[in-house]
């Protein structure tokens, strides 16, 4: 994340005025070709900084600011015109989540949130477009309308598309994860990992919100297959047929 310390120190240096210059009218946006900075008109405050890493005079940071502090960052990194990541920042000005764009839409997609030992604490994934029938991408299951998008980027997450799975991580480390399978707002499935393998898988099958079967599994690839059919919480093993 060093670029984010980068561009106000290109913009400080950019927006720098020799002290004995005569004071001029304000201006709502200042800078040069890889650095500028726009003003609210109204408040006066830096409203946001445009950045072109490149150098080559092509916009592909935004960052959206309240003043001096940070909102949230957005990034074309492949130099598409489309936005590919999303950082998230608290009051305190700690970097809350990342935004990705898995589909290359343009909108994020997943969502990783960082802990605070400053690896990943939990990873939200929505529900990839689909394609209609007339080949063209249909909107993901679950996706709310997109709000307009601000002066040279997108909006934030207020139009978050549906989230299918949700992974959770200690120590960098995928631990579990919840799982919508049919993107009816519902978790259906939950893993359990353990040393990077997976250890336990169960399913809720007839949609009463809690888990009736799940898999077990041991060393060697064995497989234990256990049931809770009247939804107890007490799992058995499987009636063999």
């Amino acid at each position: 994340m060093k670029h984010l310390n980068l561009v106000p120190v290109l913009l400080a240096s950019a927006l720098a005025v020799p002290a004995c210059s005569r004071p001029e009218p304000p201006k709502y946006d200042i800078g040069n070709a890889q650095v500028q900075g726009h003003y609210d008109k109204t408040t006066g405050k830096l409203a946001s900084i445009t950045y072109s890493s490149k150098k080559n005079g092509k916009i592909d940071t935004w960052s959206y600011m309240d003043g001096t502090r940070v909102l949230r960052i957005e990034i074309d990194k492949d130099g598409d015109g489309k936005i590919d990541r999303w950082e998230y920042y608290t009051p305190d000005q700690k970097l809350e989540k990342v935004g990705y764009s898995r589909a290359n839409t343009g909108k994020p997609d997943a969502w990783a949130y960082q802990g605070a030992d400053g690896t990943i604490a939990k990873l939200e994934l929505a529900a990839l477009p689909t394609t209609s029938d007339a080949g063209l991408p249909a909107e993901a299951p679950g996706a709310k309308a997109e709000s307009a998008p601000r002066e040279g980027g997108t909006s934030d997450d207020a139009a978050k598309p549906l989230i299918v799975r949700t992974e959770f991580y200690e120590k960098g480390v995928l631990a579990r994860a919840e799982e919508d399978t049919n993107a009816d707002g519902k978790i259906d499935k939950w893993e359990t990992w353990q040393d990077g393998a997976l250890a336990m898988v169960a399913f809720d099958t007839t949609g009463r919100g809690t888990p009736d079967r799940r898999l077990v599994y041991g060393p060697g690839g064995a497989v234990k297959v256990e049931v809770d059919p009247d939804g107890s919480g007490v799992f058995k093993p499987a009636p063999k047929k």
